[in-house]
């Protein structure tokens, strides 16, 4: 009984209406401190949508759950976005601005002949692939082609980014720009269908396939006209293909230097034009070398007139290495060399503030993804990190990837050359902590956890596999916190990336539960995507999983979702047991049936039919009804439960102990096998203590007493007073007799009794005479025409050892009844 609340603490139920429920703490009397002592409650994002011809429940706790959809939640036909709601949306999925002040707007420079050649293709309807070195521009050419493209076409412009992004993923890409379908994705059939109908010019960066796949992507758009960007190693078109290609080449020397020009805000001089001129033939003429020189330039310009900014003169052989041969006045300082023009990230980054280094760092451990500027205080510590963004945007460190930021072409090999990346598992392991709390919190919407979705991956992805303490944790954390939002933001790529690098990292951190989890998601994922083989794998894999740590509610969870694969591709299920009480009937092959040779007690019957039983059950996992494609099969395999397998093999066992005990039991006896060697099977022991009586070896019903058989057992006349064969011969009883004095069938003519001679030890099948409580009837054999009590009916399983010492012999092989007709029994 809990102090505080009077009433009960069983299922929650209050006193007569007085207290509070007991499954629940009293709230915290003080308004300023609502959670102390206590945790806040959170409820799991469970989000409903609808996939093709599926009613998906992302359930972040068991498992996703998927179900066909309901006729009367199936989604309208989506509306095409208006004008406004596109200008609307491209606002909203663009860049961030960097705070801080303004960056200049760079001109332009020596691409108007492309930019008019390009629009013209565009505007004839023709697809066209802009193909350039990292740096030259591609991106910048692409935001003005696009402006002079805003009205040709009905669907109007959309802005695309390639960046890790498959066919698939660039087609459901187009199809949320032009439609408006909240929680609704379409299956292949209804994406083709859709996408089909668009008129758009597609302004795709930083594509990253080509050949079949592309193909792919131009097949199933006929009315979109496409500009891809990309650079020179990614693999070219088909040769049957109707891309225009348009090479992008660097500026030439007047331009570059113009462009450096525009970057510092000043003329240059003799010394800064001449280094540049030796720049513009090292690089090429790629303008990115020269907006990263004219950052270099601005550093040194301020550090002209304020050396203390940049450090002091101590501090300037580590921070700042081009202050090599500077007076100490530090007016002049002379101008970078010729290799750190060239790769400038090392000498940009050493000038700048603290929290954009570490910002670096953390760029350089997830593999270039900068983290969007509300998650770098948390990450680095300060409250103003966000500022480090446009100090690193103004170096030219950075390029726009989507709705992020990443390091631009060649930052991140310059920088991890540098020993930027010493700490970058420790920093992953950091950034895969912080954003696994932020995507698990019930406040941050999918949208916001999707915009984030290539850093959260980088940061699974730099810890897996890792050799370090925690490192596939905390990955595996990551991804059961990320992979329902993915899946709710209807990121189905990134979802597919962290399930696999989550099944990964579990598997290597052994963290079955876990492991199980992500199975049963690939195995949603791939249901829902049409690859009904794959879903059955991962299915399978996560029901034994979860059957073996006795997860019912996942298991559960899996099973659905595995008969739903079996009713869309119509194959049965392999590997799913049915209840007992709902079996399926199963033909059973026909045996040859035996003839029972000795007393069966009821208790071993009943074992012999419940193992029976037991065995037709499991036979019917593997037997013609489990593959027969059988309706009743089917609904034998929906209801199955484990408990009833474990329920039967309880009773199976149960009623072996049982049958052991009572054959002990009566083994035992006052007159037993082993104290009197006269006793028989078919008759009483007590008939020869008796001395008024026929004495044991007699017969009952008063006619002369026979010669024992040489096997032990008894030799009783026949109907027609020929001797018949011993009873305890191990051959079917035919000439023993009833309590009663009901004599059996007589023996064979040519059988011939053995000499008289007491059994001094048991017979030839090593069977043991036991005691019979009372002569109980039991059903006859086929060969014999009056029941008698030693005959039982005959069993499908094949006994054929028995224990001499327990009970009589089950052995009814034709090799114990010759040697039991052969001779006298040797003592």
């Amino acid at each position: 009984m809990d102090p505080t609340h009077r009433g009960p603490e069983e299922y929650g139920r209050d006193n007569d209406g007085i207290g509070e429920a007991a499954g629940r703490r009293r709230p915290s009397r003080d308004p300023l401190a609502p959670d102390f002592g206590q945790q806040t409650p959170q409820q799991a994002r469970v989000v409903r949508l609808i996939s093709g011809d599926y009613l998906l429940t992302v359930n972040p706790v068991d498992g996703s759950e998927v179900e066909l959809c309901p006729p009367g939640e199936r989604p309208d036909p989506p509306a095409r976005r208006t004008a406004a709601e596109r200008a609307d949306r491209e606002r909203a999925t663009a860049p961030p601005v960097p705070p801080g002040p303004p960056a200049p707007q760079l001109p332009l420079l020596e691409r108007a002949e492309e930019r008019e050649r390009l629009a013209r293709l565009l505007a004839r309807g023709r697809s066209v692939r802009l193909t350039g070195p990292a740096g030259s521009g591609r991106t910048a050419l692409l935001n003005a082609v696009a402006a002079d493209c805003a009205d040709l076409a009905p669907d109007g412009v959309v802005r695309l980014c390639g960046h890790k992004r498959t066919a698939t993923d660039l087609l459901h890409g187009l199809y949320e720009a032009v439609h408006d379908a909240p929680l609704h994705r379409p299956d292949r059939t209804g994406l083709l269908e859709a996408v089909r109908g668009i008129g758009a010019v597609v302004v795709l960066d930083d594509l990253e396939f080509g050949g079949a796949a592309l193909e792919e992507l131009l097949d199933a758009t006929p009315e979109c006209a496409f500009l891809f960007a990309t650079t020179p190693d990614v693999a070219a078109p088909t040769a049957d293909s109707y891309l225009e290609e348009v090479f992008l080449a660097g500026l030439g020397r007047g331009s570059s230097i113009e462009l450096l020009e525009q970057v510092v805000e000043r003329p240059l001089t003799d010394e800064e034009a001449n280094w540049a001129g030796d720049l513009w033939f090292e690089s090429e003429g790629l303008p990115l070398r020269f907006v990263q020189a004219g950052a270099l330039l601005r550093q040194r310009d301020m550090a002209r007139s304020d050396p203390e900014a940049y450090g002091g003169p101590d501090a300037r052989p580590v921070e700042a290495p081009f202050g090599h041969d500077e007076d100490t006045d530090g007016v002049h300082i002379p101008l970078p060399s010729l290799g750190e023009g060239a790769a400038p990230a090392p000498l940009l980054a050493s000038r700048l503030s603290g929290p954009a280094r570490d910002t670096l760092r953390f760029a350089v451990a997830l593999g270039g993804e900068v983290p969007h500027q509300a998650h770098l205080p948390a990450l680095v510590g300060d409250t103003h990190a966000d500022a480090a963004l446009g100090e690193l945007a103004g170096c030219g460190l950075l390029s726009p990837a989507g709705p992020r930021y990443r390091l631009a072409a060649g930052v991140t090999a310059q920088l991890a050359a540098a020993g930027y990346g010493d700490d970058s598992t420790d920093r992953a392991r950091t950034a895969a902590q912080h954003y696994a709390w932020w995507a698990g919190h019930p406040s941050v919407t999918p949208a916001r956890v999707t915009a984030e979705a290539d850093a959260v991956v980088a940061a699974m992805a730099q810890l897996v596999p890792g050799d370090g303490a925690g490192q596939t944790s905390a990955a595996v954390l990551l991804a059961r916190s990320a992979s329902p939002a993915f899946a709710a933001g209807l990121h189905w790529g990134a979802w597919e990336r962290a399930l696999r690098l989550g099944q990964e990292a579990a598997r290597i951190a052994g963290e079955v539960a876990e492991e199980a989890y992500f199975h049963h998601e690939l195995g949603v994922l791939a249901l829902c995507t049409g690859n009904p083989d794959r879903a059955r794998a991962e299915l399978e894999t996560s029901i034994s999983m979860r059957g073996a740590l006795a997860d019912k509610s996942g298991a559960v969870a899996g099973r659905r979702a595995l008969a739903l694969v079996a009713d869309r591709s119509g194959g049965p299920l392999p590997g799913i047991l049915a209840p007992v009480g709902d079996e399926v009937p199963v033909p059973w092959p026909e045996e040859p049936v035996r003839p029972s040779v000795g007393p069966t007690p009821p208790v071993a019957q009943t074992l012999s039919r419940s193992y029976a039983d037991a065995t037709v059950v499991m036979a019917k996992q593997s037997g013609p009804g489990a593959a027969g494609g059988a309706r009743g099969g089917r609904l034998a395999v929906l209801g199955k439960a484990r408990r009833n397998l474990v329920a039967a093999c309880a009773g199976v066992l149960l009623a072996g102990v049982l049958g052991t005990v009572v054959v002990l039991g009566l083994t035992s006896g006052d007159g037993g096998a082993q104290g009197d060697p006269g006793v028989t099977t078919e008759e009483p022991a007590d008939r020869g203590d008796r001395g008024d009586e026929a004495p044991a070896d007699g017969p009952t019903d008063g006619s002369a007493p026979a010669d024992p058989a040489s096997s032990g057992g008894e030799a009783t006349p026949g109907p027609s007073g020929s001797e018949a064969a011993p009873s305890g011969s191990g051959t079917p009883s035919t000439g023993s007799t009833e309590p009663g004095g009901t004599p059996s069938s007589p023996p064979p003519a040519d059988d011939k009794p053995s000499p008289t001679k007491p059994p001094t030890s048991p017979g030839p099948t090593g069977s043991t005479p036991t005691k019979p409580s009372s002569p109980t009837p039991s059903p006859t054999d086929t060969g014999s025409p009056t029941p008698t009590e030693t005959e039982t009916e005959p069993e499908p399983t094949s006994p054929d050892t028995s224990d001499s010492a327990s009970g009589p012999s089950l052995s009814s092989s034709p090799s114990a009844a010759a040697s039991a007709d052969s001779g006298p029994a040797v003592a």
